[in-house]
């Protein structure tokens, strides 16, 4: 009798992995040429850079023109391997932290907030290694065939700077503070509006309230942690001297784009990723709703 329960909380948690990973996978493949755009635009210093990207379309184009349709999908096998678990990580670390904080008095409002910056924090140790060979490979603007494989990066950088802070680690502080509070503001958001607004009898009309609820959870939490994201991409990226290490700590790196290239600068990258982590939040929320509710009902 004992081991019923037990195999219904294992049930319980695959479910809630394979819809979390399921979500990730479907999200990566739609998303993945605005992850690349916006990534260039943050490690660019300066607009007098012949090679800096004056708009999202002329990024877009030079990008096609020099690199051709696969310049688009640059790393993105770290995201592949990383996505999959690490959105599994995600919505199941959620479930996990809002139980545990069931057993405190506090409002549900706080409890999705705090149960979302746990989840992200917990991603973001998992996924940050991928993010520092992914940025490599996007920030490479050789065609796709001249540059090296992702394994082939992966030891690049464990062999000349390790796996620690300075190396396959390296800008874990901002990798921590950007899962953090974009979670916190997506699933905090979408779940406590998603409670506040009626759900609709009609099935398409159903969707499109969720839709539009994680799009705007995608959107908020994408202005609200951008910064992070910047100095994520500046330290992980090529740094402006080779051999020189200017980008090192995440407040220190903010900082110094902030007194060096102003406010703005800290918001680099906002309309790709916006046009990417609006609609694709809905898109991973939708999936992992849809695809567990299936899941129950037929495993």
């Amino acid at each position: 009798m004992s081991a019923r329960p037990e195999a219904g909380l294992v049930r319980e948690a695959s479910r809630q992995i394979a819809a979390g990973g399921s979500a990730g996978l479907v999200e990566i493949c739609l998303m993945h040429p605005l992850d690349v755009v916006k990534t260039r635009f943050q490690i660019q210093r300066c607009a007098t850079d012949p090679n800096s990207y004056k708009s999202l379309g002329d990024s877009f184009r030079m990008i096609f023109q020099t690199e051709r349709l696969f310049g688009f999908y640059k790393g993105i096998l770290p995201p592949i391997l990383a996505e999959t678990p690490k959105r599994a990580v995600k919505f199941f670390t959620f479930e996990q932290y809002k139980k545990l904080l069931g057993y405190v008095s506090l409002s549900p409002a706080l409890t999705f907030a705090i149960a979302g910056l746990g989840s992200g924090l917990t991603e973001a140790i998992i996924v940050n290694p991928f993010e520092v060979v992914k940025v490599g490979l996007q920030a490479n603007r050789n065609t796709f065939a001249e540059q090296p494989s992702t394994v082939g990066y992966a030891r690049q950088i464990i062999k000349k700077e390790g796996w620690g802070l300075q190396g396959l680690n390296k800008g874990l502080t901002a990798t921590l503070g950007r899962h953090g509070v974009f979670n916190m503001v997506y699933f905090g958001f979408y779940y406590n509006v998603k409670n506040m607004i009626p759900v609709n009898k009609d099935p398409t009309l159903e969707f499109l309230r969720k839709f539009g609820i994680g799009l705007l959870s995608g959107t908020i939490a994408s202005v609200i942690n951008i910064p992070f994201d910047v100095a994520k991409s500046r330290i992980q990226g090529p740094q402006p001297v080779p051999g020189e290490i200017k980008y090192r700590t995440c407040f220190k790196t903010m900082a110094t784009v902030y007194q060096e290239e102003g406010i703005l600068a800290l918001y680099k990258g906002l309309l790709p990723k916006i046009l990417r982590l609006g609609p694709g939040g809905a898109v991973m929320l939708l999936v992992y709703e849809y695809t567990y509710s299936w899941l129950q009902e037929n495993w």
